[in-house]
């Protein structure tokens, strides 16, 4: 039995507020230390492998005394994109590339080529990238209930500005209710209340911002516990979180009863639809079962979506929308005495790239309302039939009720293994823990004719294998399996910065 097997079968017997001071203490036995750098190792050579693959291609860890003729550069990145478009551009990859279609993709480069030297910061200079800006915020405004928000109350006047990501959508938005509750409340220890299944994005911005999470357990549908939140919420607690849908299972919070519960307690409420902003309109639409999520509930705040995601505009770019501009004016930097001049930038970066904004701009209004409400009645219903052919499958459930994010475990096989069987068929699926599970995010590429079908015949092939194989190597599929297994949390966290660090070799 290796250190791993005998660390998990130790964590069975365990209890929660024993796990940190035993791993304290192991971590100081040599043996344990020794074990476990061999099982590091171990791993993260398998990740090597599948990371660093170009050993037959120059490595530059200087510049080169002269430099290199651009059309041999070209070839050279040229070569290297070609190995990796096989998987996504054949569907064989979850959520990951949002592509809508070769024409679009056209349309985005020559957009590049003609916006590509724009930035934001000077807006006296490029107005027009101004003009793009907000033109997007005005139109997924207006996507996500902004004129039902403005009737039911003239002072909810949805706005907000584009990001480089959900993740800095994320963190601005926090900023805004710590900012807010300070100035308004007094708050000096602000928290962030949030449900176990909503994005680390939501650690990250207290982990900058100086603020804490406070997280409660799901209900068994995995949806947010509207009464374990109730109990969360102390004075400090300056914002709700809910996901619209979760990333994890793909199911939509119960926005309405946590827009109650917000309004009630006098306090923020974010609703993170940065996976499903670009999809739960149309699919509502398509008469779809989808609860309220938007500004169409008066306790809303703050909206996440993504436009780089099913809004099929090139990476870099989200929206953080707000109810009226009084939140939104805690998001600015302001700079007024400084000699170099006034300064003020709406977010994290100073300088934008003005190009990701006419990209974004151009991309909306080619597929308006039509191409949107097309390419999600594709995608929920290639989801409905994956959905059903996971669900016959004998050892597999799925878990929750998704659309089109899917995720799904089994009682009778490792899942992880199944996870690996698929690596080995090509797949590239995500990884979940608590419980352990995989999940599907379907996007254009899954609706590509005989796509949906491969996906089913090679998930049964994995779970045959799974039944009667030993644990996968290679991928990410040993590195969840081990995550999953050890009850010392610290061990896991070494892995991962190892793995940062492994990125970042030459």
């Amino acid at each position: 039995m290796d250190l791993v097997q005998w660390v998990e079968k130790l964590g069975r017997f365990i209890p929660p507020w024993l796990a940190q001071p035993l791993e304290r203490g192991l971590r100081r036995v040599p043996f344990v230390r020794r074990q476990m750098e061999r099982e590091y190792t171990r791993l993260l050579e398998e990740l090597r492998q599948a990371l660093k693959p170009y050993h037959d291609m120059p490595v530059f860890t200087r510049l080169p005394e002269t430099g290199w003729d651009r059309m041999t550069l070209l070839h050279l990145i040229q070569a290297m994109v070609g190995r990796e478009e096989r998987r996504w551009q054949q569907g064989f990859v979850s959520g990951t590339v949002y592509h809508g279609g070769n024409e679009l993709a056209s349309l985005i480069h020559q957009v590049y080529a003609l916006t590509s030297h724009t930035n934001p910061l000077h807006a006296d200079l490029w107005p027009s990238v101004s003009k793009f800006e907000a033109e997007i915020v005005a139109m997924t405004a207006a996507m996500l209930g902004a004129e039902a928000a403005q009737t039911m109350d003239p002072d909810a006047r949805v706005c907000g500005t584009v990001t480089s990501g959900g993740t800095e959508s994320i963190l601005l938005a926090m900023k805004v209710y710590r900012d807010w509750a300070r100035a308004t409340r007094g708050v000096t220890e602000p928290e962030i209340v949030l449900p176990v299944t909503a994005h680390p994005a939501f650690d990250k911005a207290a982990h900058y911002l100086g603020m804490r999470t406070v997280r409660y357990p799901v209900r068994d549908d995995y949806r947010a516990d509207v009464d374990a939140a109730a109990r969360a919420i102390t004075k400090n607690t300056v914002v709700l979180v809910g996901s619209a849908p979760t990333f994890p299972h793909g199911v939509v919070d119960p926005i309405a009863e946590l827009s109650t519960l917000a309004m009630e307690q006098g306090i923020g409420f974010h609703v993170d639809a940065c996976l499903g902003g670009f999809v739960l309109p149309w699919a509502e639409k398509l008469g779809y079962p989808v609860p309220p999520y938007d500004f169409r509930l008066p306790g809303v705040t703050s909206i996440s979506v993504d436009t780089h995601k099913y809004g099929y505009a090139a990476k870099g770019t989200s929206v953080v929308l707000y109810r009226s501009p009084d939140w939104r004016s805690y998001q600015y930097f302001t700079a007024t005495d400084w000699p170099g001049g006034l300064y003020a930038a709406p977010t994290v970066a100073g300088s934008r790239p003005g190009a990701l904004l006419a990209i974004c701009w151009a991309v909306m209004i080619s597929m308006g309302e039509r191409g949107y409400l097309e390419a999600t009645r594709r995608i929920l219903e290639t989801a409905d039939f994956l959905r059903e052919g996971i669900c016959a499958i004998p050892e597999l459930r799925v878990l929750g009720d998704p659309l089109w994010i899917i995720a799904f475990t089994s009682d009778e096989v490792n899942i992880y293994r199944v996870m690996g069987g698929m690596e080995r068929r090509g797949w590239r699926l995500t990884g979940l823990q608590f419980p352990p599970a995989v999940h599907i995010a379907v996007t254009l590429r899954h609706t590509v004719p005989g796509v949906a079908e491969r996906f089913l015949t090679d998930l049964e092939a994995a779970v045959r294998d799974a039944r009667k194989l030993p644990a996968s190597e290679g991928g990410m599929a040993p590195v969840y399996g081990m995550a999953a297994s050890l009850p010392f949390r610290s061990m896991v966290d070494d892995l991962l910065r190892r793995y940062l660090d492994l990125l970042y070799e030459p």
